[in-house]
C-alpha cells in the first residue's frame, strides 16, 4: 500500500457516517397510499420527537391522516414533543379529541399545552377532561412559575411501606399501567407522607421472604413544591438520580422532579440567564411579534439612557482636558472596550461561581482579589503593549515629538491597566451584591456593569490626563 492510500485511508476512518434521514423517510409514508393498520406498523418503527419535528412539513389532511393512523395513547406522545406552534395543530382537531390526547399525557405536559391556548380555548378543553386530569393540571397550575412544584409531574408510583415484597410488586404492576415512571418506587407512611424510595431493580431480585423495610432507602432527597426552583435546582443536579419527589409542606408527595424536567428547568435558566445578560426581560424566539420583542428590549434599554446620559454628563466635565490634548480623544474607544469586556468576563466568571457554590466571606474576599490580580496582570500586559504600540503611532504617523508620544502613550497604557483593575472589581461586587440581596444578579449586572464601566474608564482616563499631563507635566498638543 502506497504511502497517499494510507493516508487516504487514516482519512477515512474519521469521517463520521451519516445519519439516517428520518424526517424524509417519515413524510414518505404518511404521503403513501398504505393502508391504516400498514402505516401504523411502519411508524411504530419511529421516535415521538421525530415525527412530532415533521408536521410542520404536511398538510392540514396528512396531519389528521398522521392522528388517526396514531391513536389517541400514540398522539399524546408525540404532542409532548411539540416545541412551537402547539395552538395551531390543536385548533385542527376537534375539541373532543383533543381532551382526549391530554388526558393521555402526563399533567405538567398537558398543562404546557393549554398555556399555550388562547383563553376560550383552554376554558372549553378544560370542561372536557375528566376529573382526575383537571385535578391534577389545576395542582401543577396552582404553584408561580419560579416554584419548583410548577415543574413536576403526577407520573410516578406510590405504595404503603408495611407491604410484602409480592405485595409490593402487586401494587408496582397494577399502578404501571397508569404511570411508566417506574424506576423508583416511593414508599408512604399509612397516613400517605413520604417514607423513602425503592430502586426498581432491588425490588425485582428481592426474595418473597425479604423483608421490604431492608430495600428501603430512608435518606432518599426530596424538595417541597414551594421551594423557588433557583434554590432548589444545584440540589437536584448533584443527586444522580432519575426522579426525586415533590412534597407538600405536610411531607405528602404530590409529584416528581424527573431528570429530563431537571435538564430542560437547567436549559430555561441558561436562556433566561443569557437574555439577561443581555438587558432583555425575557428570551426571544425567530416568530415573536415585533411588539413583544421591543416590550422586552424597551425596559433596560431605557434605564440604559438615563445612565449613558450621566456618562455623557461626566465626560463633558473633561471637556478642556479634551480641548487642550485632542490627540487624546482617539484612543477612548479603547479604553472604553478594553473596560467593558474585562468587567463582562469578571461578572460571567462571577455569576457561574455563584450559581455553582455557596462562598463564605473567605471566599468571597478571595476571589475578589483573584479577581483583581487577573485584571492587574491583563492590564500590565496590555497597557505595556498600548504604551509602546501608542507611542509608535503617536511619533510616526501623528508627527508629535518623541517625549510627547511616549508621555501620552504612557499615560493611556496607565489608564487601561486602573480601568481594568477597576472593571474587574465591579463585575465582581455587582453580581455578589445583588447575590446578597436575594436578586438573580443575571437580571441587572450585563447592562449596569456596561454603564458603569464605561464611567469607570471615562473618569480614569480623563482624570489622568489632567492630573498627569496637564498639571504635572504642563503638556498640551
Amino acid at each position: 500500500m502506497s504511502d497517499q492510500d494510507q493516508i487516504t485511508n487514516e482519512i477515512d476512518e474519521h469521517i463520521v457516517p451519516d445519519r439516517p434521514d428520518y424526517e424524509a423517510e417519515l413524510i414518505a409514508i404518511i404521503k403513501s397510499d398504505a393502508s391504516i393498520e400498514e402505516l401504523r406498523e411502519r411508524l411504530d418503527d419511529y421516535h415521538e420527537n421525530d415525527i412530532a419535528d415533521i408536521l410542520d412539513d404536511l398538510s392540514v389532511e396528512e396531519r389528521k391522516k398522521l392522528l388517526n393512523v396514531l391513536g389517541v395513547e400514540r398522539a399524546s406522545e408525540v404532542f409532548a414533543y411539540i416545541d412551537e406552534d402547539v395552538g395551531k395543530y390543536i385548533d385542527e382537531i376537534s375539541s373532543d379529541k383533543v381532551a382526549d390526547i391530554l388526558e393521555s399525557m402526563d399533567a405538567d405536559e398537558a398543562l404546557d399545552i393549554l398555556e399555550e391556548l388562547e383563553d376560550d380555548k383552554r376554558h372549553e378543553i378544560e370542561e372536557l377532561l375528566d376529573e382526575d386530569s383537571k385535578r391534577d393540571i389545576d395542582m401543577i397550575d396552582s404553584y408561580d412559575d419560579d416554584m419548583i412544584g410548577s415543574r413536576m409531574t403526577t407520573n410516578f408510583v406510590a405504595i404503603p411501606k408495611n407491604l410484602s415484597i409480592r405485595q409490593a410488586m402487586k401494587s408496582l404492576i397494577a399502578q404501571a399501567a397508569d404511570n411508566d415512571n417506574i424506576t423508583t418506587i416511593y414508599v408512604i407512611e399509612n397516613d400517605g407522607t413520604f417514607y423513602g424510595a425503592i430502586d426498581l431493580k432491588d425490588l425485582i431480585i428481592a426474595r418473597e421472604y425479604d423483608d421490604l423495610e431492608d430495600l428501603i432507602s430512608t435518606s432518599y432527597p426530596y424538595v417541597y413544591a414551594e421551594e423557588s426552583i433557583d434554590e432548589t435546582l444545584e440540589e437536584l443536579k448533584d443527586y444522580s438520580e432519575d426522579s426525586i419527589p415533590v412534597l407538600d409542606n405536610d411531607k405528602k408527595i404530590l409529584g416528581v422532579i424527573t431528570s429530563q424536567d431537571i435538564i430542560e428547568v437547567v436549559d430555561e435558566e441558561m436562556g433566561e440567564d443569557y437574555a439577561r445578560l443581555a438587558g432583555l426581560i425575557a428570551e426571544e424566539d425567530l416568530k415573536e411579534p415585533i411588539t413583544k420583542s421591543m416590550k422586552k428590549r424597551l425596559p433596560w434599554l431605557l434605564t440604559l439612557l438615563v445612565l449613558g446620559i450621566i456618562v455623557s454628563s461626566v465626560t463633558g466635565l473633561f471637556e478642556h482636558v479634551m480641548a487642550e490634548l485632542t490627540v487624546i480623544v482617539a484612543f477612548q474607544t479603547l479604553i472604553l472596550d478594553m473596560s467593558g469586556n474585562v468587567g463582562t468576563q469578571s461578572l460571567a466568571v462571577t455569576i457561574r461561581v455563584l450559581m455553582d457554590e455557596e462562598l463564605s466571606v473567605s471566599k468571597k474576599l478571595g476571589f475578589i482579589l483573584k479577581e483583581m490580580r487577573v485584571g492587574f496582570f491583563n492590564g500590565l500586559i496590555l497597557g505595556s503593549i498600548a504604551f509602546a504600540g501608542v507611542g509608535i503611532y503617536i511619533y510616526a504617523f501623528r508627527g508629535y515629538p518623541i517625549d510627547f508620544a511616549f508621555v501620552t502613550s504612557a499615560c493611556i497604557g496607565g489608564a487601561l491597566l486602573i480601568a481594568m483593575v477597576i472593571s474587574s472589581l465591579v463585575g465582581t461586587l455587582v453580581p455578589m451584591f445583588f447575590h446578597k440581596i436575594k436578586v438573580d444578579p443575571a437580571v441587572a449586572s450585563g447592562p449596569l456593569i456596561t454603564t458603569v464601566n464605561d464611567l469607570v474608564a471615562v473618569v480614569t482616563y480623563y482624570g489622568l490626563a489632567w492630573l498627569l499631563l496637564l498639571n504635572v507635566l504642563n503638556m498640551t498638543g
